[in-house]
């Protein structure tokens, strides 16, 4: 096992010298191997990654069961060999690749590097790949498949995870992620061609190959002129004097935030400036989940009792889970659940859609959608007010495959959530 590491792990004699290496992972293996250490062998390699409900995603080191070069390289390999399979335009559509900003600087497992080796995987087999040059939220990476037509796509990222961690999060051409049966098609194929091919190693195909492509430009600011849809009283948010504090926990949400708020006719919110810019090392927070609440929302309430302002917003590193908290009358804090704010924005939408609709709008055509561990509320306000409510097991993976069967079939889907602050709206 430990040979079969090393003969994988590095170019073939024949490239070495071109391309490079990553000799971190090769020497904590070596490590092990020289202190006796079997057992943590045994688990590092003689088990592989399984997709969970957000994809791949483990500690950053060597072994089959961690995200490192080799391990990206063979999914992105398998991912390859199925879609090859299952699209036979898949050179014409090409494929999507984003990145948050973890392990910039302190890991040869950053984020960036994986993202540029999963490209240059696929480049070398002559796909067309939409690389990001710079960190994005992880919703640009499924708005960017359905709106490039590409047969799918992988975010780099462990969402709200320990620094430690990394991920592969792989959405398919509808805007979800995958689900069964792709996943466990998918495993079989990284298992069938494990050893890296000619190329897979060589990150700079990336800057010299015709095929590599950025969608940044595109895909933002199409982006927020989609948000500006769902904005029924823009007017009104330009008159405002409530002041926002937002913090992005040291992740990649801040300048698409500062952006969306603009969409929306918002003042841009104040940044807590020491969780401002990305930190792969999340220094402030022991945890950037701002689904812990007021516990790591500390200094993003000090700064809103400074400024002034009753409203604090919090996206996790890579944007997609929102908190929000609210300085009440009595002068004490009020952190939302998700469940209390999909409440709210469920609620929003519908008298929203109700009140820009034509009169020949059908609600019997309208829906809205939650997992199965996520509040009722939203099928309390349909049953009053007639629109249809559906429930799916839990994972946005599965949300998001039944809103694409929905809108396939002429549906108009406003609102999904998950109680775990995750939500859905009809841009998408």
């Amino acid at each position: 096992i430990t040979e079969l590491w090393h003969r994988n792990s590095s170019p073939s004699a024949s490239l070495e010298k071109k391309l490079p290496q990553n000799p971190k992972t090769k020497e904590q293996i070596e490590n092990l191997v020289r202190n006796g250490m079997n057992k943590e062998l045994r688990d590092r390699l003689c088990c592989r990654l399984t997709f969970g409900t957000a994809g791949l995603r483990s500690a950053m080191g060597a072994g089959f069961c961690y995200i490192n070069d080799l391990t990206v390289i063979q999914s992105t390999q398998g991912m390859y060999k199925y879609l090859e399979r299952c699209f036979s335009d898949f050179r014409q559509r090409g494929f999507v690749v984003g990145y948050d900003t973890r392990g910039q600087v302190t890991s040869s497992c950053s984020s960036k590097r994986l993202a540029k080796l999963t490209a240059a995987v696929l480049l070398a087999k002559g796909v067309p790949v939409y690389l990001f040059s710079k960190y994005v939220p992880t919703p640009f990476v499924p708005y960017a498949v359905r709106h490039l037509k590409a047969a799918a796509g992988v975010m780099i990222t462990a969402s709200h995870n320990r620094k430690e961690d990394n991920g592969y999060k792989v959405y398919w051409e509808n805007g979800a992620q995958i689900t069964s049966p792709h996943d466990k098609e998918i495993l079989k194929c990284i298992e069938e061609c494990v050893e890296p091919w000619n190329g897979s190693w060589n990150e700079n195909l990336v800057d010299t190959s015709p095929l590599t492509r950025d969608p940044l430009e595109e895909i933002s600011k199409i982006y927020m002129e989609d948000l500006k849809k769902i904005c029924y009283h823009r007017e009104l948010n330009t008159k405002t004097n409530l002041k926002f504090i937002h913090t992005s926990f040291h992740g990649v949400g801040h300048d698409y935030v500062q952006l969306a708020f603009k969409a929306f006719g918002f003042k841009p919110p104040i940044p807590v400036p020491e969780q401002k810019d990305p930190d792969p090392d999340f220094s402030t927070v022991k945890c950037p989940n701002p689904e812990e609440g007021e516990s790591v929302l500390e200094l993003s309430l000090r700064l809103a009792e400074k400024e002034s302002a009753r409203v604090v917003v919090a996206t996790d590193p890579d944007a997609d889970r929102l908190a929000v908290a609210e300085l009440q009358e009595n002068g004490r804090w009020k952190v939302f659940t998700g469940n209390e704010l999909a409440a709210l924005f469920g609620w929003w939408m519908f008298r929203s859609w109700k009140a820009n609709s034509s009169k020949e709008a059908d609600v019997k055509n309208v829906y809205m959608l939650a997992t199965t561990v996520s509040s009722k509320i939203l099928k309390a306000i349909a049953r009053k007010e007639g629109f249809h409510f559906e429930e799916t097991l839990p994972g946005f993976k599965w949300i998001g495959s039944r809103v694409k069967d929905l809108l396939d079939n002429g549906k108009e889907v406003l609102f999904a959530f998950e109680e775990s602050i995750g939500m859905y709206n009809n841009i998408f």
